[in-house]
């Protein structure tokens, strides 16, 4: 197995999510407040929008969310493959509408690797970012804070806070990733307490790669997930 070069990506969106909400499509645009991108010689590289005074500004507008979907092609171009937890679902989705680069997004979308959409295609339901950080006994998200509070913190101006909560989103991604692909298993604790595992036989799969992965059993679920709910907007 040759070794893979990753860079990892995330963003904040502007809008808050009501409580409660099961679609969020529903409400988009989001806006994008913030990103990150984390490459594994350490590089940590933070994104937003810059108002005419040059402060941070509220969001991105559309030339500077297409400046970061050129800024993740360059690194493809150089060997680095993308990385997200919920990138497919989520983060590309959002990115493609906010810069107007849908083809390019589709692109990166379809040959990225999105761990947490391998796993549902494993087993049938999602798994959170921080849940899986600590099951492999890393420190995980920011203490705190989560993406549900991000928009809220930002709109209040707190946004060093969500910058530096965002870089850490990154840098845990690419530490998951690397932790699974050396041990070649996922390890987390259910909502239960119930250990599980979950093996990762060599490296992670591009979405391309892990939507052909077989069907599993849902038939235990009262509504299960279709794949179409994270990759419906690439096809």
């Amino acid at each position: 197995m040759t070794t893979r070069k990753y860079i990892a990506f995330d963003i904040e969106i502007t809008k808050p999510l009501p409580d409660g909400i099961e679609d969020w499509k529903s409400i988009r645009p989001l806006g994008i407040s913030c990103a990150a991108a984390h490459r594994d010689d350490g590089m940590t590289t933070t994104f937003h929008g810059k108002s005419h005074s040059g402060d941070i500004a509220d969001q991105m507008n559309q030339g500077e969310a297409a400046l970061l979907v050129e800024h993740l092609a360059a690194a493809v171009d150089t060997g680095y493959t993308i990385l997200t937890w919920n990138g497919l679902g989520f983060d590309f989705d959002i990115l493609a509408e906010e810069s107007g680069s849908y083809a390019l997004c589709r692109e990166l979308a379809w040959d990225h690797v999105d761990m947490m959409f391998q796993i549902f295609c494993l087993k049938g339901y999602p798994l959170g970012l921080d849940t899986a950080a600590k099951g492999m006994g890393l420190p995980g998200k920011t203490p705190g804070m989560s993406g549900d509070k991000a928009p809220l913190y930002w709109a209040q101006g707190r946004r060093k806070e969500v910058l530096e909560y965002v870089a850490q989103d990154v840098r845990t991604t690419l530490l998951l990733a690397q932790a699974v692909e050396q041990r070649h298993s996922l390890n987390w604790i259910s909502r239960s307490g119930r250990p599980q595992s979950l093996p990762i036989r060599n490296r992670w799969l591009t979405v391309r790669q892990a939507i052909e992965l077989p069907e599993p059993d849902t038939s235990w679920m009262d509504n299960p997930w279709p794949r179409s709910k994270f990759a419906g907007w690439l096809l």
